[in-house]
């Protein structure tokens, strides 16, 4: 890549430039490039490049976590449901003898 002596930075046209960008092909001076995945790009397509695209949004994804609350909340349900099931169950005099128990 041969830059002319004549050429000039794109923005500070008192300035020679060093470098050309490989992505808009405008010419520029030390100040107005960077170096980037081992290419010299200017600042605006530097940023264009290092842009991240948002991913794009999946219409299953809210009724996969409706979901997975929705059967959190049964499995709760039915633990609770289970426990006191199984306390219910315990005959009366399993406390006899203890503080439990009031004084006659």
């Amino acid at each position: 890549m041969k830059i002319s002596v004549a050429q000039r930075c794109a923005y500070h046209r008192m300035r020679e430039a060093v470098a050309r960008c490989p992505e808009c092909q405008r010419f520029f001076c030390r100040e107005c490039v960077s170096e980037h995945e081992d290419r010299v790009l200017c600042a605006s397509c530097l940023s264009s490049a290092l842009r991240v695209e948002q991913p794009k949004r999946s219409r299953i994804g809210p009724i996969l976590r409706g979901t997975g609350a929705m059967t959190g909340l049964l499995v709760a349900w039915w633990f609770y449901d289970l426990i006191g099931r199984g306390l219910t169950a315990l005959p009366a005099d399993v406390h006899a003898g203890t503080i439990w128990e009031s004084p006659e």
